[in-house]
C-alpha cells in the first residue's frame, strides 16, 4: 500500500469512479469505473462495456482516456489524474503510459489481472519512456465490495441456470 490518507477532493473523484462502476453493474458488466481529472474538472468518464460491445478493449480506463483525449483534443494527458476503482490491467496500464497520464489513483488490487502492483509494476517501471505516480487504496473497501458482490451474484445465477438445465433434461427423459 503506497498511500493511506487522501483529500476530500480525491475521495470525491473516486466516488465518481464508483458511480461509473455502479453504472456498469446495472447493465451486467464487471463493476469497474474510471474518471480523468484535468485542472479540477472531470473530462473523461468510463465504465466497462466489454459484454455489450463485444469488444475486449472496452475497459473503463480506455473509455475514460478516449473521452479525455477528445475533450482536450490531444492524445497527451500530461496534466491529468486517473481515478479507477480497481487496479488497471496490462492493456489499460499500457494505455495510461501511452497517454502520458502522470498520476493514477486506484481502489482495490486485482490479484488475477492487476498490472500496477499485483502481477506487474508497469506504471512504475523506469525502463519505459513514461513513469506514473501511483496511489493505491483510495476507497479500496468500497471498490472491492462491488467486485465481490458482482461475482457472487454471477456465480449464483450460473448455479441456478445449471439447475434449470438439469431439471429440463430430466423432464425430457
Amino acid at each position: 500500500m503506497r498511500e493511506k490518507t487522501y483529500t476530500t477532493q480525491q475521495r470525491h473523484y473516486m466516488e465518481e469512479a464508483l458511480f461509473e462502476a455502479d453504472q456498469a453493474a446495472i447493465i451486467g458488466e464487471v463493476p469497474i469505473g474510471a474518471v480523468i481529472v484535468h485542472n479540477g474538472q472531470i473530462i473523461g468518464r468510463g465504465h466497462n462495456l466489454r459484454e455489450h460491445g463485444n469488444d475486449a478493449t472496452l475497459h473503463a480506463e480506455v473509455r475514460a482516456i478516449e473521452e479525455a483525449c477528445a475533450t482536450l483534443r490531444s492524445w497527451r494527458l500530461n496534466d491529468c489524474q486517473l481515478y479507477v476503482t480497481i487496479e488497471p490491467c496490462l492493456m489499460c496500464s499500457g494505455a495510461i503510459v501511452n497517454a502520458r497520464i502522470p498520476e493514477v489513483f486506484y481502489g482495490a488490487r486485482d490479484p488475477k489481472a492487476g498490472a500496477v502492483d499485483s502481477l506487474y509494476q508497469t506504471l512504475t517501471d523506469d525502463r519505459l519512456n513514461h513513469v506514473v505516480s501511483v496511489h493505491e487504496g483510495l476507497m479500496a473497501k468500497d471498490a472491492g465490495e462491488r467486485m465481490v458482490s458482482f461475482f457472487k451474484a454471477a456465480r449464483k445465477r450460473q448455479k441456478a441456470a445449471k439447475k434449470v438445465r438439469k431439471a429440463a433434461q430430466q423432464t425430457e427423459r
